[in-house]
């Protein structure tokens, strides 16, 4: 934390640390629920709540069992392993369509960008349960609903905003002499893409997949819209546990999906400074 400065007045420096105080205030009532899930993954019991072993801090009130539980368990591998089918192919569709679309909108002649920029990230401004509902009647009607490209499409639907997003936020400091001076060199538009923008804009379609894939790989909504029993995923496994069968196995796979999202948060952190340093727009 840097320091205030010496000529700071009283009423500034309280209203410094009031706003800290609020911020930690705010931090604490996001995290806490989500937090809170991990030593309860290692109750020994069948319990969702601390059992007084736990609270005593005594060994014998945690355990593994939860976690052996899940990767023994059919049920739960075979979701995890359709979660790993559908979400890397619904990202690189999204990464991929995303990304042209960024490109194509950054261009100063292209006509009522306002408006097909709305209708593309409509996505994440429409409620997801009347997303799900109209691609159940489309995919329904064209013969996708039920079936494994059905759901990399829906999914690859939801992912397409979030990488429009993060490659227009990451062209508003591209340099367009660079692409200029390449084609009056002779290149054509497909090698000054690939030797030109793309590696400068690399951090951004990194960081738009990445969040495709946390999108796809946290669904379940649609997929139980779009999707049938062979397209379980494991958020549809997380809900079924918690409608029909009350298992703790839920926490370990929660606690473990909390992990798999601090490592893609951490990575897109990292993604964003680099992609700043080669903007020129912070220190190296």
């Amino acid at each position: 934390m840097s320091k205030l400065p010496p000529y700071t007045t009283t009423g500034q420096r309280a209203w410094h640390y009031t706003f800290l105080s609020i911020c930690a205030l705010i931090f604490f009532f996001l995290i806490f629920p989500i937090l809170i899930i991990i030593p309860l993954s290692f109750n020994a019991q069948n319990f969702f709540t601390f059992t007084p072993e736990m609270l005593a801090l005594d060994p014998a009130g945690f355990s593994t069992k939860h976690y052996a539980d899940f990767f023994n368990s059919s049920d739960w591998q075979n979701a995890l392993k359709n979660s790993f089918r559908i979400a890397p192919v619904a990202t690189v569709i999204s990464v991929t369509f995303g990304t042209l679309a960024a490109i194509g909108l950054s261009q100063s002649h292209v006509p009522f960008k306002g408006l097909i920029m709305a209708v593309l990230i409509s996505p994440m401004i429409v409620p997801l349960i009347i997303s799900a509902a109209g691609m159940y009647f489309f995919y329904s009607r064209i013969g996708l609903q039920g079936t494994y490209i059905g759901v990399v499409l829906a999914h690859a639907v939801l992912g397409i905003p979030f990488v429009i997003i993060t490659v227009t936020a990451t062209l508003i400091g591209f340099d367009k002499s660079l692409t200029r001076a390449s084609a009056s060199m002779g290149a054509g538009p497909v090698r000054t893409f690939f030797k030109i923008q793309m590696p400068l804009i690399l951090p951004g379609v990194i960081s738009g997949g990445l969040f495709a894939f946390i999108t796809s790989f946290d669904e379940v909504v649609v997929v139980l819209f779009v999707g049938s029993a062979g397209q379980k995923t494991l958020p549809w496994q997380m809900f079924i546990g918690m409608r029909e069968q009350i298992s703790p196995t839920i926490l370990a796979v929660a606690t473990l999906m909390v992990a798999i999202s601090i490592v893609l948060l951490t990575t897109l952190e990292l993604l964003r400074r680099r992609s700043e340093r080669l903007r020129g727009m912070s220190p190296g």
